[in-house]
């Protein structure tokens, strides 16, 4: 059984990654319910918490039917770690964790995110400073290392661990290498491999299939996947590894129904969540990736993306149903990288 702390996650847990723009409750919720083990928010920007910002504080809304969920925050001031510990405490998730991989330059120029793999002992002192902020399990999702000659991940996996973490993620690739390139996991494995570590270590990176999760659990040994990319507009992904992983078959694609009822569950969540306005602008990125390989869907999109009444919408998502009705789609490619603004 896999543990962060006391929260039992299963025996291979599944974990959604923190996807900026991505992995709000509207998408979250989908995930769970297509068999995801733990999900992360958005991540937070510290000096937003402590200055009550509205968008900050929203990312702090959490369902009981998430749960067990992490609050992810990124920041790069000691004073304003401690006092976000303590903001999302109250808000009664299950775990803290600490980004330190978004390569995203406007977080690293402030040393923050994946900026901060360039000074390993400010990333201990913030970290041990955060883990005495709170009684909360405090995790932490980072990458590789700042580039190919500064790749010091065992180090750093056994001094966050000494400070107090109780779960690593490590994303396979260094902060120069963004999303390009091919993950690297066999430095994952060796920090899984150390005799020191005692905390359950997950693999981040290119899981993109069930043959994949399967491959990379035996070859490199990790206690759960996360996954990032291959979850958007394909929330059935969880329950497809997991299915391979216990019976060695592939479940059938989702059905046409299956992907328009998840687009409306999901257009429906986030007019709820986020209000009529920001509800449809910012479901708009999602229709693509729900409907990717749908031939002739070209005129559909158009309508869904410029369209502003959200009865119009479901309508829309009606005729597509209904164009589209008994085809079984092949499954989508997972979104390309440039659609996530953050993500370790």
């Amino acid at each position: 059984m896999v543990k962060i702390g006391s929260i039992e996650l299963g025996e291979f847990p599944l974990l959604l990654a923190p996807m900026e723009d991505v992995s709000d409750p509207p998408f979250r919720a989908l995930c769970k319910q297509n068999g995801c083990d733990m999900m992360y928010t958005e991540f937070i920007s510290v000096e937003g918490l402590i200055r009550d910002a509205e968008k900050s504080v929203k990312k702090l809304d959490i369902y009981d039917e998430e749960r067990p969920i992490g609050v992810q925050i990124f920041g790069a001031e000691l004073d304003s770690m401690m006092r976000a510990a303590e903001i999302v405490e109250a808000a009664q998730p299950e775990v803290l964790d600490i980004n330190f991989g978004c390569p995203v330059q406007k977080v690293v120029c402030k040393m923050a995110g994946a900026g901060i793999l360039r000074d390993i002992p400010k990333m201990v002192e913030l970290t041990e400073a955060v883990v005495r902020s709170t009684n909360l399990p405090v995790t932490v999702k980072t990458r590789l290392g700042w580039d190919d000659n500064s790749i010091f991940i065992e180090e750093v996996a056994e001094r966050l661990q000494d400070v107090g973490i109780q779960a690593l993620s490590i994303h396979g690739r260094t902060r120069k290498q963004m999303y390009k390139g091919e993950a690297d996991w066999s430095h994952i494995a060796r920090v899984v491999e150390n005799p020191r570590i005692r905390i359950p270590i997950f693999g981040n990176g290119d899981i993109d299939s069930p043959e994949k999760a399967l491959e990379y659990r035996n070859k490199y040994g990790v206690a759960g996947i996360m996954i990032g990319r291959a979850s958007i507009g394909h929330p059935w992904i969880f329950r497809e590894i997991k299915h391979y992983m216990a019976t060695g078959e592939h479940l059938a694609p989702p059905t046409t129904h299956e992907r328009v009822e998840a687009a409306r569950e999901h257009l429906r969540r986030s007019l709820e969540w986020k209000g009529l306005k920001l509800g449809v602008l910012e479901m708009r990125r999602h229709y693509t990736n729900y409907f990717k390989g749908f031939p002739g869907i070209k005129p559909f999109r158009a309508r869904l993306v410029t369209e502003d009444d959200p009865a119009i919408l479901f309508q829309i998502l009606d005729e597509v149903e209904s164009f589209f009705s008994g085809d079984l789609m092949e499954r989508p490619e997972p979104a390309p990288s440039d659609l996530i603004n953050s993500g370790a």
